[in-house]
């Protein structure tokens, strides 16, 4: 499982931030001959989730126990909050909500971090979490073969819905909720309305992130063991599932995001990359190596994000043309 090699890479990360630390104390950044300009800001141990609330980045740090809101113009930490070991982020428009290892899923209040709510959804690690514009949708990972659908007010439980086995991350394609099913190598398409299962589609070997790009639904293909890390994302129509297209990125790819005309991939070990595809034709354009393990990505509408698990860092990487 996702969270024991986590246990398991734990205890090489205080001495990679230390490290990290001292290489990048200032916020480093440079241009590139292509007009990309990065910068990377040092924000904890161990980041993974993000969420962008429209001024602000949301990150979670599992084994730094906190959410920190960090200011999107300068990389500045504004503040830092206590979940215990969280992964996953969302913003509903005035609160952060945050997923963890230990079935929770915790509220806080955008403005000032005040705790809002705590929701226990079972013992186990949490996945993804989205709002959808009415509710927030949780993959329950560990937590059964199921998403929960909580009322966006207090976090009480609408619905339970079954799904496939370990749902992991999920995506929102403006009237259903997509989510991705780890063991059994497939995806979930969920009416947001009422739960109802519309279908199950075949990805590629243990999918993890999932995207929307206004036209179709790309999916991460993880690994299906250690020695044979997957490379590829696959790309499926949206009113059915079929698959229209496999593209080549690093291996281990885990999360994704759209920038309206790219899909970003962060691929984990051995590569630590980022690639950006052409969303069109899925052709592979730029590949990005600034951190360790990168995992959280994001765009805010003018850079996208990156959050590098190893590293303790999160990096901005902003592109002057299209």
């Amino acid at each position: 499982m996702k969270s024991f090699v986590r246990q398991i890479q734990g205890l090489a990360i205080a001495l990679l931030f230390v490290v990290g630390v001292l290489c990048v104390s200032f916020t480093r950044a440079k241009a590139s001959p292509d007009s990309v300009s990065i910068e990377v800001f040092p924000v904890g141990p161990s980041p993974i989730g993000l969420a962008f609330d429209g001024a602000n980045i949301w990150v979670a740090d599992f084994f730094g126990n906190s959410v920190s809101k960090v200011r999107a113009s300068d990389g500045v930490i504004l503040g830092s909050y206590y979940v215990f070991e969280p992964f996953f982020v969302a913003w509903d428009g005035a609160s952060i909500w945050v997923t963890n290892e230990i079935g929770k899923v915790t509220k806080f209040r955008g403005s000032d971090g005040a705790l809002e709510a705590t929701i226990s959804l079972g013992s186990s690690q949490l996945g993804g979490i989205l709002f959808d514009g009415t509710d927030i949708w949780v993959a329950g990972y560990a937590v059964g073969n199921a998403v929960f659908k909580l009322r966006v007010s207090d976090g009480a439980v609408l619905g339970t819905y079954g799904v496939g086995r370990q749902p992991y991350q999920l995506a929102f394609d403006g009237a259903n909720i997509w989510v991705t099913n780890i063991l059994d190598n497939t995806v979930s398409k969920l009416r947001a309305r009422d739960g109802a299962q519309l279908f199950t589609a075949k990805a590629g070997p243990d999918p993890s992130g999932i995207v929307f790009d206004g036209r179709a639904i790309w999916v991460a293909n993880s690994y299906p063991g250690w020695g044979r890390p997957a490379r590829t994302i696959t790309k499926l129509r949206l009113s059915d599932g079929v698959k229209l297209a496999t593209a080549t990125v690093g291996r281990n790819p885990q999360l994704l995001a759209f920038d309206g005309s790219h899909i970003w991939a962060s691929n984990y070990y051995p590569d630590s990359t980022v690639v950006r595809l052409r969303a069109s034709d899925g052709a592979r354009q730029r590949t990005f190596t600034e951190g360790i393990n990168p995992e959280g990505i994001l765009f805010d509408g003018t850079s996208i994000w990156v959050a590098y698990y190893l590293s303790g860092t999160l990096c901005k990487i902003t592109e002057s043309t299209p």
